[in-house]
């Protein structure tokens, strides 16, 4: 059984408390399969190779973060090419029709896993920066509120879409841009991230949406 969070309770930062774990590597973790390909799963040497080309950053931007580095990753074309191909695998038959990656990092893998599943792309951006005409949808962080914005007309009503980001600590955003899809008319399928906190791994469900990750990043100490 997997975890399920309602959009309202969560909230995007976490209070940075405890002191880092400095292993200099993100963790490998097993993809949401089916029990019958859970072996295989676990045998898929990609992973691994994946999470070493991610290094973390102690401390970053502030005391008490973990931040998880992607551009080592994207200097390494074959791994970023493996992550690609292995949420490519996993949405390829799934009659995905627009991919909507989230600023920023989703602007980086949403687009290569559009174009392989024969999707369009939607980029969800942060206020004022998409010309004409916008829906917007609020959420609330730790110490005030952010806002994703769409282009009007970017979605068809009932439209299958995956959400893609780098990374989901907590899932405002993510919460923010279910709630922002279904508000024009969208099925979302479900949230596919690069990264997330080892809870995500597990089936874990955001207002009803699965949630995937490739890679756990690391934990604060208690």
């Amino acid at each position: 059984m997997g975890e399920e969070a309602n959009c309202d309770a969560v909230m995007e930062a976490g209070n940075g408390n405890g002191k880092a774990k400095e292993n200099g590597h993100a963790v490998a973790a097993m993809p949401d399969v089916k029990a019958d390909d859970a072996v295989v799963a676990l045998a898929d040497p990609r992973l691994q190779g994946i999470s070493d080309a991610i290094r973390v950053v102690p401390h970053f931007p502030k005391p008490g973060i973990m931040f998880n580095d992607i551009t080592t990753l994207l200097l390494r074309p074959g791994v970023f090419k493996d992550a690609v191909d292995m949420f490519v695998e996993r949405y390829r038959g799934m009659g995905i029709a627009a991919v909507a990656g989230i600023e920023a990092r989703g602007f980086i893998f949403g687009p290569a896993i559009a174009l392989a599943v024969g999707a369009k792309f939607i980029p969800l951006r942060k206020p004022k920066k998409l010309p004409g005409e916008v829906i917007s949808e609020t959420y609330v962080l730790e110490y005030g509120t952010d806002c994703l914005e769409m282009h009007v007309g970017a979605i068809e009503p009932r439209e299958r879409v995956l959400i893609v980001d780098g990374l989901v600590a907590t899932g405002g955003t993510l919460c923010a841009a279910i709630n922002l899809l279904e508000r024009a008319g969208a099925d979302v399928v479900e949230c596919a991230c690069l990264i997330g906190l080892p809870k995500f791994k597990d089936c874990y469900k955001l207002n009803g949406k699965p949630v995937y990750v490739l890679v756990e990043s690391l934990e604060y100490e208690k």
